[in-house]
């Protein structure tokens, strides 16, 4: 890594706790100006495939987000007795600024293909990082309305429907984090240790997938048939990562969703607990296609041996997530 790679992405993470730290909202405003700062540079750097669109497609869609907080933040400041009669206006412009920022749907077009420019270490970093500090200043703002609502289900309904026809495994993955936000702006309904429990679990097991992916350079759906023949281990784990991100029970993916399903029927919201059990049904399909693209094809088998060493580290990472589900609930029954 270069000297300026290493201080952008510690000037990045200033950012983001800047932001999450901060006690007013122009200063929230500066750390995310900071944490967009930052990351510009590191979008901008050649491993990636397309740095100069991804670049300018995320500082125009960044820029705008921001400018319509500050407006809101201006708003509150000079027109309080206005807002304070129309409170539910200033919290709709304020929370669509940061829904932009964070990519949530309907405000989620640039997401897909900025992430279809970068390499796996940046699309890590958008699929996780960046989703930080928009979440906590919603958390600051957050109440229950219709706006709210209707985000989580557009989110939800939305990025099941367009992951469907994704060959791209980067725009698969943003896809999937439009839906993984959905839940996890429902979790923040009643609980803020249920949405940092999903936050956490979430970047652990998109950390393995995009790990697995980054070893074997796979980008799109057709590589997946050759590249992972050679280690069948690792095959295994790459397939049970992603039913795991999908929420299929015997894994740690299913331990947030069940949390988030348990509160809103709790809470008596019924319907909303059905759409996203629904759609994630759909994104649970489109992983079950990658995983039987990997698995099922076995046309290019060889029968000479490859000297290829299982990687521990990864291996053990793998482990570690994939039985988390046993652990999350040893430990839960004993507390």
């Amino acid at each position: 890594m270069n000297l300026y790679k290493i201080m952008f992405f510690i000037s990045m993470i200033f950012g983001t706790l800047i932001a999450i730290s901060s006690y007013s909202w122009f200063s929230m405003w500066m750390g995310l100006e900071i944490n967009l700062l930052s990351i510009i540079p590191l979008l901008k750097d050649s491993e990636n495939f397309y740095p100069a669109e991804s670049a300018l497609k995320y500082f125009m869609t960044q820029s705008l987000a921001s400018s319509i907080l500050l407006l809101a933040i201006i708003l509150s400041l000079n027109l309080k007795e206005f807002f304070f009669d129309n409170f539910q206006i200033l919290s709709i412009i304020m929370n669509s600024a940061l829904l932009t920022k964070m990519g949530a749907a309907p405000f989620h077009a640039w997401f897909p293909e900025v992430m279809d420019g970068l390499n796996w270490n940046m699309s890590l970093i958008m699929l996780t990082w960046q989703k930080i500090a928009p979440m906590v200043l919603i958390f600051y703002n957050y109440q229950l309305s219709t706006f709210i609502l209707m985000i989580i289900l557009s989110s939800t309904i939305i990025s099941g429907i367009l992951g469907l026809n994704q060959i791209s495994l980067r725009k698969i993955l943003a896809y999937s984090s439009i839906n993984h936000i959905s839940w996890m702006l429902a979790s923040m309904l009643y609980s803020q240790s249920i949405w940092m429990v999903y936050f956490l679990i979430y970047s652990i097991i998109s950390l393995n997938i995009v790990i697995i992916l980054k070893e074997f350079q796979i980008f799109y759906l057709n590589q997946l048939y050759l590249s992972l023949n050679s280690l069948k281990l690792m095959k295994l784990s790459f397939i049970l990562n992603f039913l795991s991100l999908g929420g299929l029970p015997p894994f740690l993916g299913f331990f947030p969703k069940w949390l988030v399903i348990n509160n809103l029927i709790l809470s008596k919201f019924y319907f909303l607990s059905l759409m996203l059990i629904t759609f994630t049904l759909i994104t649970l399909f489109f992983y079950l296609r990658i995983s039987f693209s990997s698995l099922m094809f076995n046309s290019s088998e060889t029968l000479i041996f490859s000297n290829k060493k299982l990687n521990f580290k990864i291996f053990l990472i793998n482990f570690i997530s994939l039985s988390g589900l046993l652990f999350c609930t040893l430990i839960f029954n004993y507390i």
